[in-house]
């Protein structure tokens, strides 16, 4: 190895180091609810997701509902990205005329199941598989969907739960998705 690679992995392990304790700090911020640098810029779209989708941010939700809106957001985040895939001969941003049959529905069950689950398995190679907006608009959203409700259940939940002192209530999936 160079010295050159040397201190590129040197430095990048020092902005990790640097970057870890505001980061911390903040995303705890938000995992908690309390007011961040953010909140004047997204406060107000947060607040009007929550009106259209109907959530009360100050309602907390059982353990059991909590648990049926975590499936619930997985399993659309599924059905989704199984129908997208199926439907991308009919959907924009396919340059290359990939028809429904490069996805059949085995594959689609598949790659949705993987990316739900967050194992990102491939069976497939992408480019010559999936159109562009398949890969924008369903793989890539629920890359960013499943870590959000990894992140919901592992983190979340369990400081909200040591927090209240293992209360049933464990506030609601759509707040712990922010």
């Amino acid at each position: 190895m160079t010295t050159i690679g040397i201190l590129q992995i040197a430095l990048f392990f020092g902005l990790i180091l640097l970057c870890t304790k505001p980061l911390g700090a903040f995303m705890a911020k938000v995992f908690e609810g309390q007011r961040t640098f953010l909140h004047p810029l997204f406060r107000w779209l947060e607040v009007l997701t929550y009106k259209i989708v109907g959530v009360k941010e100050d309602v907390e939700q059982r353990w059991t509902q909590y648990t049926a809106s975590l499936l619930s957001f997985s399993i659309f985040g599924f059905l989704l990205v199984y129908f997208i895939q199926r439907a991308q001969a009919y959907l924009p941003f396919n340059p290359q005329n990939f028809g429904t049959p490069n996805v059949t529905p085995d594959l689609a069950f598949n790659t949705a199941a993987s990316f739900v689950t967050n194992t990102d398995w491939q069976a497939y190679s992408g480019e010559s598989t999936l159109s562009y907006f398949v890969q924008m608009a369903a793989l890539t959203v629920q890359n960013f969907a499943s870590a959000a409700a990894g992140i919901a259940i592992a983190i979340i939940t369990a400081v909200q739960g040591v927090g209240t002192k293992l209360s049933t209530n464990f506030g609601t999936i759509s707040t712990s998705l922010k």
